[in-house]
C-alpha cells in the first residue's frame, strides 16, 4: 500500500468517526511514524510503506479514532516553534499561550532587567519556561507543578533544548517549593469550569489531565490564589501574567482590583479577538 492511498483511507476512517481535523491529522501521523516532513507525502505518494510500518501505523489509527489527541499519540507538539515531548501527565500546549510567552517578552526582553527572576507556576510540559529561557539569554528561571511526573517531563523538555542548565525545577504545590521574591511570575492555571468541563470535546475530556484544566465551580479557583498569594512572591514592581478564558476578563480584573496591592492590569486579545492573557504589577 503506497502513501497517497493509506492516507486517503486514513482521511475517510476518520471522517466516519467524526473526527474535526482528519486530512491532517492523517498526514501528522503517517509523516511522524515515517519520519520525514508532511510535504514528503505530496513528493512521493507512490512510496510503498513496508509491512512493518503497516502493522505500527495500524494502532495509531484506532487510537486517533477513538479520540485520543494525535500529540499524545505522536508524543510531539510544537510550541514557540520548539518540539516538545509531550504524555497524558502535561496538558497539550496550546497556541493561544504563545501570547502569554509575548506578553512577558514584552516587559523583560528589551527591558533593562536582563537578569530578570521570572516564575512559571504550573509549568505541565515546561512549554512556557522553555520558550522564556530560548529568548532571555541572562534570565534567572524557575518553574514549579504540583505533579512531579509533569516535572519529568518539562526536564526531559529542557534538556532537549539544552537550556536544563537554565532552569530550576520544583515540585510542589504553587509557591510551596520556592523561596525568594521574583521580578515575574507566569501561570497558565486551570480555568475551565468544572460543569463545562465534562461539556468539552471527548479529545480534551478524556484524555488530558482534568487538574490541569478545571478550576473549580467558576474557572476562578486557581486565578485567586495565585493573584492572592503571587504578592507576597513578588518583587515591588514585579508583575503576574496570566492565562484566562474566554468571558473571564472581567472577573479577573475584578480579583486583582480588590486584593488591592496591583496596579496597572492590562489585558491581552489572543489572535481570535478573544481576551487571552491578564497582567498587573505589584505596587510600589
Amino acid at each position: 500500500m503506497n502513501v497517497a492511498t493509506i492516507l486517503n483511507q486514513t482521511t475517510k476512517d476518520f471522517e466516519n468517526n467524526g473526527l474535526a481535523s482528519p486530512r491532517l491529522d492523517a498526514e501528522v501521523l503517517l509523516a511522524r511514524l515515517l519520519k520525514v516532513d508532511r510535504l514528503d507525502l505530496f513528493k512521493y505518494p507512490e512510496r510503498e510503506l513496508t509491512d512493518k510500518e503497516l502493522a505500527d501505523f495500524h494502532p495509531w489509527v484506532y487510537r486517533r479514532r477513538m479520540g485520543e489527541p494525535v500529540a499524545y499519540i505522536t508524543g510531539r507538539k510544537e510550541f514557540w516553534s520548539l518540539e516538545l515531548i509531550v504524555n497524558p501527565d502535561v496538558l497539550i500546549p496550546r497556541p493561544d499561550t504563545e501570547i502569554l510567552v509575548e506578553e512577558v517578552l514584552k516587559y523583560y526582553k528589551d527591558s533593562d532587567k536582563t537578569d530578570a527572576r521570572i516564575l512559571d507556576v504550573g509549568t505541565g510540559s515546561g512549554a512556557i519556561i522553555i520558550a522564556l529561557a530560548a529568548e532571555l539569554k541572562n534570565a534567572s528561571l524557575s518553574a514549579c507543578d504540583i505533579s512531579s511526573k509533569a516535572i519529568q517531563v518539562a526536564l526531559r523538555n529542557a534538556e532537549a533544548h539544552s537550556l536544563a542548565h537554565r532552569i530550576a525545577f520544583f515540585a510542589g504545590d504553587m509557591f510551596a517549593p520556592v523561596s525568594g521574591l521574583f521580578d515575574g511570575i507566569v501561570s497558565n492555571p486551570p480555568y475551565i469550569e468544572d460543569d463545562t468541563f465534562y461539556a468539552l470535546s471527548r479529545e480534551v475530556r478524556n484524555f488530558e489531565p482534568a487538574s490541569a484544566l478545571m478550576g473549580g465551580p467558576d474557572g476562578m479557583n486557581f486565578h485567586r490564589r495565585l493573584i492572592r498569594k503571587g504578592k507576597h512572591y513578588l518583587k515591588k514592581g514585579g508583575r503576574l501574567f496570566l492565562e484566562i478564558g474566554a468571558g473571564q476578563k472581567e472577573t479577573v480584573v475584578g480579583l486583582f482590583r480588590n486584593e488591592g496591592d496591583y496596579e496597572d492590569v492590562a489585558c491581552r486579545k489572543d489572535y481570535g479577538g478573544i481576551e487571552r492573557c491578564i497582567t498587573a504589577r505589584r505596587k510600589n
